[in-house]
This record gives C-alpha cells, structure tokens and sequence, in this order.
C-alpha cells in the first residue's frame, strides 16, 4: 500500500477558485414543473407579450384546457371559478412571428383560423414534431420558447398527455383532459391546473474552461480528470465543496446546491460550486478522441454548450500556483513522515525544506488513466483498496531517474493518484527539473524541485 498522509491540504488546493443571457419560465403545475427558455431574438413581439401576462399573474390557477394525444396540449385561456371555466381577459392581438420549427417541446401561440395576427393568451406545447402541419398553416405558428433540454419539462408534459379526456362539454371545452371527473360539480382537483408561471433568474453562462489550475490547467482533460467551469450565475450565493454528507455509499454527488453538470450527455461528479466557478469531475465512461459538450445546469437552468477535448489521458502533477515563484513552477511534494512541503525557502508561507537525495517523496496527480484492477473506478467514487496505475510512469530529477515505488490511487480520495518517489543519491544541489513521462510521453508542465544534501 502507499504512504499516506491527511490529505485535507490536498483538496484544498483543488477546490479554491482561481476566480444577452437567456431567460427561462417555469410553468408550475399540479403534475410537475416544466421549464422553458424564451426566444426573444427570434419572436421578441410574442415573448414580450406573454411576459405581460406572466407579470400581472393572469395565467396562475389557468389550466390546460384542449388535449389532442401525439399532437398538443393547450392552455392560457380560462381558469375555474365556483365550478364554472372563465376566460381570461386578453391583451390586444400580437402580429405573427413566425421563425422557428414546430417540433417537439416547443411551445408556441394559438390563434383564430384564417387570421395569422390573432394571437392574444393562449398558447400551447407540442408533444410530436408538428412541422409539416403548424409551420404551413396559417402563415405558420410562432414559436416562442422551447422546453429546457434535460429537463424534466418534457416528461411533465407528456404526463399530462395521457390525462384521461373529456367530451361532455361544448367547445372549446370538448377536448379537455379531467382527473378523476365522473360528472356533477368541477373542482380545481379535476382539472391540470397551472399553478403559477414564474420568471426564474438568468441562465448560466460559461466563459472558459480548463482542466484543475493546480495540476495544469490544460484545455483538454481525461476520464476521471478534475475541470473547472468559468462564467456567470453558475450557481446560487452558497459556495462550498463536497463534504462527507454529500456522498451516497462512497459515490461522489452529481448535484450539489442545485447545480449539475453534463459532459457529452453524461452527468458529472460536482466536486465545487460557486456563482462564477464550478469545479467537476469528469466521468469515467465517457468517449475519448473528440470534443464532448458541457452544459452546466443551475436550478434546472442550462448553460449553452461548451466543447471539451477530452483524450484518454491528460496528466498533470500538482503543482499549485502558490508554488510559483520567479517564473519557477515548483511541483507541490511532501516528506510523508511530517506532511511537510518541499520548498527552497522562496514559497510564501513555507520553510525551507528540499529534498534530501535518497528520500522517498509523495507527488500527487490527475488525469493518469485507468488502473489495474479495473474494478476500481477512477472517477465518481471514494477509492477503496490498492489501485495500481495501468501505464508506466518515469520520473526524473535532472538528467537521473528516479525509482518510482508506488504509482496509483489514493484510497479515501475520488480520482486523485499518488506518486511515491526517491530522490535519486546522485543528482547534484539546487533547483532541478522535474520531467514525468506518462507511457512514454511527456507530461506537459515545466516543474522544478529544491534538492540539498
């Protein structure tokens, strides 16, 4: 087994941030949330006209009042009152926008037949790519927002398709989908009732991102590696790290304060958060070779996409920046026995302490690649029991190689491997370069490190 020492300081260093948005509404309803990001810049007339309603809270106790199966579901236009449907006053008619498809989860504006600027309150969702039909009809529907992507808007939805309906009733109520109604008296319990349409805050906006800046900060990151995510109201006023109430029987969280996380669809593990910086971990399973999108998620609200390089491997060596002095990246090593840093005295904060020729040191990495056995998960779990790294690594100090005793995961850590390394006796005094080669190739960082006999 490796050495080990407490490893707080270690996620320390890994967690401290370095340091028109969309809008979306959220239809409240009795079977489910449905969020949908609004489309201004394609029909700015439509979006300003519904926000009118959505302000003044005319749509709240609404409810959906024309189903048709594999087609739409429709609402805005009435609310129940003492068991009778009300309409609900409208606004001046809206001129037809027309710009966007049909297709399914959109959400788009009823109007009369033969009058393509006729618009007022009622909208309706598609449940199927209604293109062919309401893109050739009536000068075309407009489009004016679209079910938030991953969210569970579209299910919502759906459910409310397979609400049972019924035609007891004459237009244009002879199409409405009833919860367990057997005649008599029309409770607001019957119907599928629009509790409320709220404005939610602005979307997430990512401006960067990199793989940790304490190992790297490479524009590319591996399977297990850790990235961070850079921009705006990326999450709400609390920032934290995981802690230990966070995981579930060793699995590392995929929401943490509301916000997640996809790369290339695939949910990653939420390490951080913090409104202009989240820190995750990429997961194992992903494809490798290829840019994967991320789309960061904050209170059901997702960012636009943004590509990662993500490569079988991307190697990096801790190496803070705190560490940097002078132009010099000192690599971030550690006499097991004190836990204490290696350091010529130039670090702030730290005494002079260099490597003594023949000590074994711990180095600390991300990105190295699967492990033998391969049962062991690099990413989204606590590491329990010996995790041997699966491709050879070389370490050299100055122009000598050093042994490498152990090279693997660290147990009771998630994703992060551990460099045991003896200073070769032979490497003479000063700053020497560090240089690590992973199955043959060359990490990418400049690193040094103090030794003195």
């Amino acid at each position: 087994m490796p050495q080990l020492i407490p490893a707080v300081f270690l996620f320390l260093l890994l967690i401290l941030p370095a340091p028109a948005l969309s809008q979306t509404v959220r239809f409240n309803t009795n079977l489910g949330d449905i969020d949908v990001t609004l489309l201004p810049r394609q029909a700015p007339l439509t979006v300003a006209n519904f926000l009118g309603y959505v302000g003044r809270g005319a749509y709240n106790k609404s409810f959906f009042h024309r189903s048709v199966p594999g087609f739409i579901i429709q609402g805005g236009g009435f609310k129940l009152d003492s068991g009778k449907f009300v309409p609900i006053p409208p606004d001046p008619m809206v001129r037809n926008e027309f710009n966007v498809s049909n297709v399914r989860g959109t959400i788009a504006m009823a109007k009369l037949d033969g009058d393509p600027n006729s618009a007022t309150n009622q909208w309706f969702f598609s449940l199927a790519d209604n293109s062919r039909v309401l893109n050739n009809q009536n000068n075309g529907f407009t489009v004016f927002g679209r079910i938030v992507a991953g969210s569970a808007g579209l299910s919502v939805v759906d459910k409310i398709a397979e609400v049972p309906i019924v035609m007891a009733f004459p237009p244009p109520y002879d199409a409405l989908p009833m919860i367990g109604y057997t005649g008599g008296t029309i409770l607001d319990s019957h119907l599928v009732t629009v509790n409320s349409i709220t404005v939610l805050g602005p979307a997430p906006a990512i401006s960067g991102i990199s793989s940790a800046g304490s190992f790297g900060g490479y524009s590319s990151a591996a399977p297990g590696s850790y990235i961070e995510i850079y921009g705006a109201n990326l999450a709400g006023e609390t920032s934290r790290a995981w802690a230990a109430g966070d995981f579930k029987d060793g699995a590392a969280p995929t929401t943490l304060e509301k916000v997640s996380v996809t790369i290339g669809g695939q949910p990653a593990f939420v390490n951080f958060v913090h409104e202009a910086q989240v820190n995750v971990q990429v997961p194992a399973g992903i494809p490798t070779g290829a840019l994967q999108p991320v789309v960061l998620f904050y209170d059901g609200q997702p960012s636009a996409a943004v590509d990662l390089d993500i490569r079988a491997v991307a190697p990096g060596l801790l190496a803070s920046p705190t560490f940097k002095v002078a132009g010099k990246q000192y690599v971030v090593a550690v006499r097991p026995a004190s836990g204490g840093f290696i350091s010529n005295g130039t670090i702030p904060g730290l005494p002079a302490l260099p490597a003594l020729p023949g000590e074994t040191l711990l180095f600390y990495g991300i990105g190295f690649g699967g492990v033998t056995p391969a049962s062991i998960p690099i990413s989204g779990k606590i590491v329990e029991g010996q995790a041997n790294l699966a491709a050879p690594v070389e370490f050299r100090v100055g122009d000598t190689v050093a042994p490498v005793a152990f090279a693997g995961l660290i147990p009771g850590l998630v994703g992060v491997y551990q460099f045991n390394v003896t200073i070769p006796a032979s490497v003479p005094n000063g700053d020497l370069a560090l240089a690590v080669k992973l199955d043959g190739a060359v990490i990418a960082q400049t690193l040094w490190i103090p030794v003195q006999r």
